[in-house]
């Protein structure tokens, strides 16, 4: 009888040595969901940057609703110079990538570091000021995140000469 639970043990560790590629590969597929697609209005239209979802994990230049506006991003010297600072600063950050650029427009991806988590944030540099949005693909708050991303490259952008 004394057997029986080496028995089990053994059991256990076979199926669970036999079913640890399985497991890590539906981890990974797990993980690889939380990056999602890029939304189809992404880009500008008129003249501006989609507006914000109704929840609370974007924040944009453009909107009227308080509590996701954000202040723009100022020049620093002429528009096509602010868009290579700004390109510039975005290579510099981790887990971000360059996905687009354009004339007056930049758009970037940012992962979280954990769950791999993506956040679309794209920049229209106009003539006096660059608008800004910044917006999580899946979810519905950020806990401030993309808040605090559009405020660190501003910090970065006037430490800038």
């Amino acid at each position: 009888m004394s057997q029986l639970p080496d028995r089990q043990n053994v059991l256990i560790r076979v199926t669970w040595r036999s079913h640890k590629p399985a497991q890590v590969f539906a981890l990974a597929i797990l993980l690889s969901a939380c990056s999602g697609n890029p939304p189809g209005n992404l880009g500008v239209s008129d003249g501006r940057l989609a507006p914000c979802p109704q929840s609370p994990n974007c924040v944009s230049s453009q909107a009227s609703d308080e509590a996701q506006r954000i202040e723009p991003l100022p020049l620093k010297g002429s528009p096509s110079q602010t868009q290579a600072l700004l390109a510039r600063l975005l290579a510099d950050e981790p887990r971000a990538r360059l996905i687009e650029q354009d004339a007056n427009y930049l758009r970037a991806e940012f992962s979280s570091r954990v769950l791999r988590f993506v956040d679309d944030v794209e920049f229209l540099i106009g003539e006096q000021a660059v608008d800004v949005r910044s917006a999580s693909r899946l979810g519905y708050s950020d806990l401030g995140v993309n808040r605090k991303r559009i405020e660190h490259l501003r910090q970065r952008l006037a430490g800038q000469p």
